[in-house]
């Protein structure tokens, strides 16, 4: 590239980077000024350069009129120039004391600095860098505070928070298995009742459902009515119950309720009949009985469901699985209740996976003391990865860069001044994303305007490509 191509280049970009490389152009006509009589330099103070009495961004190396005949203003050596919020220029006097002079750079800040002092190729002075001062360690951009404020710079202290994230899935309701009861009989029999005689109805845990006739019974209350009437009469109460001990337990080897055996060992009657007594409260979900049935021993004749806690069935996708384990908080939205969420814990993964859908089924127990889940209803899931983790460090995921290979937070520094700093990721959800290396907890991060301060930085890095800076003595 031709010499001449390179100066301008570098002459437009450094205009571009004045505010973050802490130059003296800038990027914002302010309002003119009124008019201020000739200022004659002062010979004991270095002048820098002369900018334009009206404020505008022009200057010059030497002493120079306007166009209306004003002198240009000397700009020293030991004056910060900056704008204020009205656009007015303001001086800031740097104090003066015994400090050393670790190294001179660029006046118009670009990455160049010398061990002594020296002069740029337009003539202006290289500015000294006192002890004290904050280097430019290559690392950190700065950006005046009149450009972040206007480009709505904000930012947020690095956190230990627990992040949450949400994996929604569709499910199903299913009966809880261990709350299913099969109704069946241990002999054969003839039903000559039946008392509940409609699949649905509600059962509660100790009332009839049938009333049967069952020889096996009959003849087991005989045996124990006879082994009674065998005892001598002034037998103890141990001695009656070792002789019909054997007569009781073949009735209760029958399914006979213990009410049953000991209505006969008192009464010493056997009835013909036995009403049948539910095993659990619940819902009559199958009936497989009517009147005047003859039944054989092992039949199902009523399956009786307790819907107090229900079963969803979420399917999965096989990414999400490996952050789901037992235990994991869901909450469900039901298509019948859409203002009503249910919550619900995950009991269990089911070990296959579905070839087709490439799902995994997920057991949810969903209470359901009121009775309003429905077998089958459709459920909306989310399941809420990582509620019961540990704190971990965490940033805004709108602070985070991402190349797509590397993955970048703007580190604030103070006084205008940010440092990219590469970190590696974690988990993400509900807006925040973890971060395993690369910040602390005391640390401040950019969360809004992220591309102005990255493109300064981007910028900064493009200018050191065209000047190596000179290593200070």
């Amino acid at each position: 590239m031709p010499m001449s191509r390179v100066v301008g280049l570098i002459i437009l970009v450094s205009g571009l980077a004045a505010g973050a490389a802490g130059g003296y152009l800038y990027a914002r006509l302010p309002a003119a000024s009124p008019v201020s009589p000739a200022v004659a330099p002062s010979p004991d103070r270095k002048v820098l350069y002369y900018r334009d009495p009206s404020g505008t961004p022009r200057w010059s190396p030497a002493p120079m009129k306007d166009a209306i005949g004003r002198d240009y203003l000397p700009v020293y050596e030991d004056e910060e120039p900056t704008f204020g919020p009205g656009g007015e220029y303001k001086k800031v006097q740097i104090a003066k004391g015994p400090r050393r002079i670790l190294y001179y750079r660029n006046p118009m800040g670009l990455p160049d600095t010398s061990p002594v002092p020296k002069k740029d190729w337009m003539g202006m002075d290289y500015i000294a860098v006192y002890e004290g001062e904050e280097p430019d360690d290559g690392k950190t951009v700065k950006v005046s505070l009149d450009r972040i404020q206007r480009s709505g710079v904000r930012t947020e202290a690095v956190e230990a928070r627990v992040v949450v994230r949400p994996v929604r899935a569709v499910g199903t309701v299913k009966h809880d298995d261990a709350r299913l009861t099969i109704v069946t009989t241990r002999s054969d029999g003839f039903v000559e009742q039946l008392f509940v005689n409609r699949t649905g109805q509600r059962v509660q845990a100790g009332e009839p459902l049938f009333r049967v006739y069952s020889p096996d019974i009959v003849r087991a209350q005989i045996d124990l009515i006879v082994s009674m009437r065998a005892v001598p009469p002034n037998a103890s109460t141990s001695e009656i119950d070792r002789n019909i001990r054997g007569a009781m337990q073949q009735l209760r080897n029958l399914g006979v309720p213990e009410s049953r055996v000991n209505e006969v060992r008192e009464t010493g009657a056997g009835p013909r009949t036995l009403d049948w007594p539910s095993p659990a409260t619940g819902d009559v979900i199958e009936k497989n009985v009517i009147n005047g049935q003859r039944v054989r021993a092992g039949d199902e004749l009523f399956r009786i469901a307790d819907h107090s806690q229900l079963w969803v069935i979420a399917d999965v996708a096989e990414a999400d699985l490996p952050q789901i384990k037992p235990g994991t908080r869901a909450s469900l939205m039901f298509r019948a209740y859409p203002m009503q969420p249910f919550e619900g814990e995950v009991t269990f993964i089911y070990p296959e996976l579905r070839v087709e859908t490439r799902t995994a089924r997920v057991r949810i127990e969903v209470p359901n003391p009121d009775g309003r889940l429905k077998i089958d209803m459709y459920a909306d899931v989310v399941l809420q990865v990582g509620a019961d983790e540990a704190a971990v460090v965490a940033v805004p995921t709108s602070a985070v860069i991402d190349s797509g290979t590397r993955q970048v937070v703007l580190v604030a520094k103070g006084q205008g001044r940010f440092e990219p700093r590469a970190v590696k990721l974690g988990r993400r959800g509900d807006g925040y994303v973890e971060v395993l290396e690369g910040l602390r907890t005391d640390e401040e991060v950019v969360t809004a305007a992220t591309f102005l301060i990255d493109a300064e930085s981007n910028l900064k890095a493009a200018l050191r490509a065209f000047t190596q800076p000179e290593a200070p003595k």
